[in-house]
């Protein structure tokens, strides 16, 4: 056995298939079955159970991946050493965070980031995927439920949502004052596809479900502030989306005595446990992490569990 084998086992145990390993390796997918046949001939074990889409690895298998793990994350780090000797920080961070609490709170965080470590390159996704990190991306934004028990899931803040409308829709059509009125109220919010949005409603220990038919949805929230600023209906959004109108009284709110929910209540930085963290990836933890904790704002839903 040597290290290019054991990496190749890793490599396919982390894509869990041949054919994503292939192309992470630039191999053809018959080499990788090749050389995985002949690392498996050479222990003298089986080491993946194959089927048509994945490979799961044995008891064997899994004991070798650990191993060949921390050989390759401790070779990125000696490379990195040697690399960044006698140099200011640099390297790649792949970031995914929701379109609009990426655009309207993260995007001075990064801007600063930027400035403050210019040697490192910032790759920002502005999505509303819900899926597992991928290659290109080290950190994941996400608002959910529960975070993946795969990922290692660090606080970001709760997220707050408002009932609120533009103080001329007030003036012309009244607020509504209970969840009765606000269901029969034009809506703007996010949607789910496939699915009924549902509003739950928390009072002291009490919980309410309302079911709604949103009349403006959208997966952008910087598109629903427009809405809601335009007088088009009452918005159900997080807090930070309108906070600066909120001040001047361009918007109020209502049913402030609860607690609102769409999508989930908390926000959390997301990253793979088992993937070599460079300084560059780490500082910008850490960065991120420092100024979620000083900021007033929560997350912002996104994806299949909530829009961004």
């Amino acid at each position: 056995m040597d290290l290019p084998s054991l990496t190749l086992l890793v490599e396919i145990i982390d894509s869990g298939n041949l054919s994503q390993a292939a192309r992470k390796l630039k191999m053809t997918r018959a080499n990788v079955s090749y050389h995985l046949t002949k690392l498996e001939k050479a222990v003298g074990v089986q080491l993946v159970q194959r089927t048509t889409r994945r490979v799961e690895p044995t008891e064997i298998g899994l004991r070798l991946y650990e191993h060949g793990r921390t050989i390759r994350n401790e070779m990125r780090a000696a490379q990195e050493a040697v690399t960044t000797l006698g140099q200011g920080l640099q390297g790649r961070v792949g970031l995914s965070v929701p379109s609009g609490y990426g655009q309207i709170v993260m995007g001075d965080w990064l801007v600063e980031f930027k400035r403050t470590y210019p040697g490192i390159v910032l790759d920002v996704l502005f999505e509303n995927r819900a899926d597992n990190l991928r290659d290109e991306v080290d950190i994941a934004i996400r608002v959910v439920q529960e975070p993946p028990l795969s990922l290692v899931a660090r606080s970001m803040g709760t997220v707050r949502y408002l009932a609120c409308a533009s103080a001329d829709y007030a003036d012309r059509h009244g607020l509504p004052r209970t969840l009765h009125a606000l269901r029969a109220s034009p809506v703007i919010t996010a949607g789910v596809t496939g699915r009924q949005l549902r509003l739950s409603a928390y009072q002291g220990s009490e919980r309410h479900e309302v079911t709604l038919e949103p009349t403006l949805i959208s997966e952008h929230f910087p598109f629903l502030r427009q809405g809601i600023l335009a007088g088009l209906g009452v918005g159900l959004v997080p807090d930070y989306v309108v906070q600066d109108k909120l001040a001047t009284g361009e918007v109020l709110t209502t049913l402030d005595e609860y607690r609102l929910s769409i999508f989930g209540t908390h926000m959390y930085l997301l990253y793979l446990p088992n993937r070599h963290q460079t300084r560059a990836v780490r500082t910008c933890i850490d960065f991120l992490l420092d100024k979620a904790q000083g900021s007033e704002h929560g997350g912002i839903p996104q994806g299949a569990s909530a829009p961004g």
